[in-house]
């Protein structure tokens, strides 16, 4: 267990560093202009996950915001319940259902904006159209090929997932080794190894599908969902609340 110990406290003494938290949003869009330019000027060779069936998309990407809510719902329990009554706790878990509907949201936008711009074609030539269907779902489903405006949910879904996480591990930066117990060592270690996967994913995202102008928008509305929660609403009263701070651990 001093192991886990060891990683946990080196995890938050990164954690800590006040540029990786602040630079987290920039970095996504960094990472979405760099990723474009090289796959427009195809610098970067295929790869293993230059093919979306790779293991990291098919068994974490696709399920991404699953994954998200299983691991954060145990550890904003544990993480919040620090010297705070059940009502904050319940309160704090309400982020939760605060991010689903956003999550939701988007996507489902993003669905229907690549329905109503789209076309259905027979093959790649984008020769032979077929006027008839009007959805992406029946145009796949007749085995056709549908060409719409894409916005990346990809880059949505792993930025806004990961400054989720970020923001929600943070009372983990003050919580002394005496009062943290295994099962919140455990959930902190693989809070933030989603966190790695995400952003690398993220990367191959960028350097190996979409155009830039759908990466650079499903970004931004991923950085504008989090940025409109955790900064602009919920340091007020009426709102889920930010993540116990310093001075509210002991």
């Amino acid at each position: 267990m001093a192991a886990v110990g060891s990683i946990v406290n080196n995890l938050a003494c990164f954690w800590r560093q006040p540029c990786t938290r602040t630079y987290l949003p920039h970095l996504f869009i960094c990472i979405s202009f760099t990723g474009s330019f090289l796959k427009m000027m195809d610098l970067v060779p295929e790869s293993y996950f230059s093919s979306s069936r790779n293991i990291l998309n098919l068994y974490f990407v696709k399920i991404s915001w699953g994954w998200t809510i299983v691991l954060l719902l145990p550890f904003i329990i544990y993480s919040n319940s620090f010297n705070k009554s059940h009502t904050f706790v319940l309160r704090r878990l309400t982020s939760l259902l605060v991010a689903t509907l956003i999550w939701y949201t988007c996507t489902e936008t993003f669905f229907y904006i690549e329905d109503i711009t789209g076309s259905c074609y027979e093959s790649d030539n984008m020769q032979v159209i077929h006027g008839d269907i009007t959805t992406k779902t029946a145009c796949k489903k007749a085995g056709f090929i549908w060409d719409g405006f894409d916005i990346s949910g990809h880059s949505f879904i792993l930025a806004y997932s990961s400054l989720v996480i970020v923001e929600e591990m943070v009372p983990m930066l003050h919580i002394t080794d005496v009062y943290r117990k295994p099962p919140l060592d455990f959930l902190y270690i693989a809070l933030n190894a989603i966190v790695v996967i995400w952003i690398w994913m993220f990367g191959c995202t960028s350097v190996y599908f979409h155009d830039l102008i759908d990466k650079i928008l499903g970004t931004l509305c991923g950085i504008l969902g989090w940025y409109m929660t955790y900064v602009v609403w919920y340091p007020f009263r009426f709102s889920p609340g930010l993540p116990p701070q310093q001075k509210q651990h002991a």
